[in-house]
């Protein structure tokens, strides 16, 4: 699999986009940062080594501009890329360091989740001031006990559903930047042991 084949397909032309655009008012990701960090990906996947990773294709963002790149779209591409990075990280580290060091890697990470997520619900992250807003408690708690149940149970949990856990906000909620450095961990944990 070739990252221009991940993220689009083939294009036949520079001119035409590479993703449905955005109708009327609606807001999508600005078109030239999309195709400039899609252009950079594939470079660095063709690399050697390469020189994106991973986590760096899950930490992308663009502006948000009128007549852009469909969001959904543009995301499900990136999703495709980063499965593609981490596949190939995988299998690198596999061949240098071996099975048991790449499981043994695994399991520690799993093991700083489970411990983070062992706190009581409802403090299992920092809160945000008395004025201000974070992510709501009871919807991120929510998604951290399906975390728990894969990691400790088995239970089903894909690095798609992870991805695409969305919080509505309230006042005093949790941290952003908390909680997302924690779901981008344990999408690695789930990236790592496909």
């Amino acid at each position: 699999m070739t990252i221009s084949d991940s993220a689009s397909g083939s294009a036949a032309s520079d001119a035409r986009p590479h993703f449905p655009l955005t109708q009327g008012r609606e807001k999508g990701y600005q078109r030239a940062a999309v195709d400039v960090f899609l252009a950079r990906a594939k470079e660095a996947f063709e690399s050697e080594p390469p020189t994106l990773d991973a986590a760096s294709i899950r930490v992308a963002s663009f502006p948000v501009v009128r007549g852009g790149y469909r969001i959904v779209d543009v995301d499900a591409a990136l999703a495709r890329v980063e499965d593609a990075f981490a596949q190939r990280e995988r299998t690198a580290a596999l061949s240098q360091r071996g099975a048991r060091a790449w499981v043994r890697r695994a399991r520690a990470e799993a093991q700083v989740i489970l411990d983070h997520l062992s706190r009581p619900v409802g403090q299992r992250f920092a809160r945000t001031g008395l004025l201000t807003w974070g992510y709501r408690i009871d919807e991120v708690d929510h998604v951290a006990d399906r975390i728990v149940r894969y990691l400790r149970d088995g239970d089903a949990l894909s690095a798609e559903q992870v991805r695409n856990a969305a919080f509505r906000m309230q006042r005093r909620g949790y941290r952003e930047e908390q909680v997302d450095a924690l779901l981008d961990a344990t999408i690695e944990v789930l990236l790592a042991v496909r």
